[in-house]
């Protein structure tokens, strides 16, 4: 099974694969630093890593976790959700959101997406708001921000929680506001395909000192000192568990690796930014294909660039997806909708019509998209596309 995972990722066929992580010199020396330390976890790089990143975000606590479904379930375990709540998140995003609810024992409510953007429509959040409802988890979809002035807006109205899931929105404001500091707490994915990565890796960001000690603790088995306090203060054993926790730690390595790549988001960003443009500078002009519109790059940090493929005329999306494939392009599709998995069916709820979802999901590819990408291989993204429209017109 590895042997074939391994010859997938260095077969000479794939002229453009779909992602490649940016790892540079100084990322690997941090790596390489954080190894000869004594203290391998839960120490100093950490600690400097939740700093920085609190910083760059602007908010008052940030809490280092073994990954992006670690963030989410911490925080709505945090935030008091239970059986027999309900917690309103999008149709369409990765399973870890509603995974992350089920863990917690809430039940996920699935709402529409807007059309344009794909990110939560507000208009189906209104319609689902039960008496049961207790918190509301918009997914920041691809690096666009949702519209959260008026998500809060309706949070507050209705005396419910807010979480972000901000696992593509690292760097992303909406009125020079970080995402994930709009409401109660934000979470954070550093998985290697992220706008910056430490292999595995999640933050928690909020400003409530209660919610930031309760994940500190709660990621760490839910002990009341760190490992550096019991060995400088008093004895390593004589410490307290107030909730039962889990193991969703941090290790120095990923951190320092963090700190690292967190030097250089802004310049990460920046190229992803650039090849969007260009990307969408040659692809509007082909019928049937609509792309992403083009933000300022801090309004959107283009984790993804999703295009849609327009059913007209005998047009196919699965059919690009294979030709693409065959000349070594690899692309993807983000994301299958919550409701056609068959695990959710019976353990998640919907009170309204799941339209744009469904039609999303007929139309909808991911392009190859990372800091490192040529303008030679986009060319050559484009130019198959271009060679199949022309081949299907023909056609008709």
């Amino acid at each position: 099974m590895t042997k074939k995972i391994v010859d997938v990722f260095r077969n000479k066929k794939i002229r453009v694969p779909f992602f490649i992580p940016d790892i540079s010199k100084s990322d690997k020396l941090a790596v390489m630093n954080a190894l000869n330390s004594h203290m391998l976890t839960d120490g100093p790089q950490l600690r400097k890593f939740e700093r920085e990143f609190a910083k760059y975000t602007g908010s008052k606590y940030a809490v280092g976790v073994s990954n992006g479904t670690a963030s989410l379930h911490l925080a709505l375990k945090a935030l008091g959700l239970k059986k027999g709540d309900e917690v309103i998140i999008p149709d369409i995003t990765f399973v870890a959101t509603a995974n992350s609810v089920l863990l917690a024992g809430a039940t996920p409510v699935l709402v529409d997406v807007n059309y344009d953007d794909m990110n939560i429509s507000l208009d189906s959040i209104k319609q689902n708001i039960t008496s049961k409802t207790k918190a509301i988890l918009p997914v920041h979809l691809a690096g666009k921000i949702c519209k959260m002035t008026q998500i809060k807006k309706i949070a507050k109205k209705n005396n419910l929680l807010l979480i972000e899931d901000c696992a593509h929105a690292i760097g992303t404001k909406l009125n020079n506001e970080h995402a994930g500091t709009f409401g109660n707490v934000g979470c954070f994915s550093f998985y290697p395909t992220k706008n910056f990565t430490t292999i595995e890796g999640g933050m928690v960001i909020t400003n409530s000192k209660r919610i930031a000690e309760y994940v500190t603790s709660a990621r760490s088995h839910g002990l009341t000192r760190s490992l550096a306090d019991r060995y400088s203060k008093g004895k390593p054993w004589d410490y307290d568990i107030i909730n039962p926790g889990f193991n969703y730690r941090l290790d120095e390595i990923r951190a320092s690796l963090g700190l690292s790549q967190l030097k250089r988001i802004n310049s990460l960003n920046s190229k992803r930014f650039l090849a969007s443009k260009y990307y969408s500078k040659q692809l509007e002009e082909i019928p049937g294909i609509i792309t992403p519109k083009i933000f300022k790059n801090k309004e959107h940090t283009y984790h993804l660039y999703i295009i849609r493929i327009k059913n007209e005329f005998g047009q196919n999306r699965d059919v690009v997806f294979k030709e693409l494939k065959k000349v070594g392009i690899h692309v993807s599709l983000h994301y299958k909708p919550l409701h056609r998995f068959s695990a959710y069916k019976n353990l998640t709820k919907t009170y309204g019509r799941l339209d744009n979802s469904e039609q999303i999901y007929k139309e909808s590819l991911s392009l190859p998209l990372y800091p490192s990408i040529s303008k030679k291989q986009q060319d050559l993204v484009i130019h198959n596309i271009e060679k199949y429209e022309g081949r299907r017109r023909s056609r008709y």
